[in-house]
């Protein structure tokens, strides 16, 4: 895995707020000296941002369970 790849796998682990503070310092320095995991990190953080917007809801269990068995019906 390059370092790209791992400052991808970072960034996604900081928006949630999973990663480490070694972990954040070696994405920003990353950032700073890479153009494309800069525009990867800002098109991330923008889109968290539009989802947090959204206010989108997942599935509870028991509504995916309903929804699996309709579907299995179904075929």
């Amino acid at each position: 895995m390059n370092s790209c790849e791992k400052v991808a796998i970072i960034c996604n682990k900081a928006q949630y707020h999973e990663a480490t503070l070694l972990e954040k310092l070696q994405l920003k320095f990353h950032v700073l000296m890479c153009k494309r995991c800069s525009k990867y990190t800002k098109k991330n953080s923008k889109l968290s941002t539009l989802c947090d917007k959204a206010n989108l809801q997942a599935l509870s269990k028991a509504e995916k369970m309903r929804m699996k068995e309709s579907l299995e019906k179904t075929n």
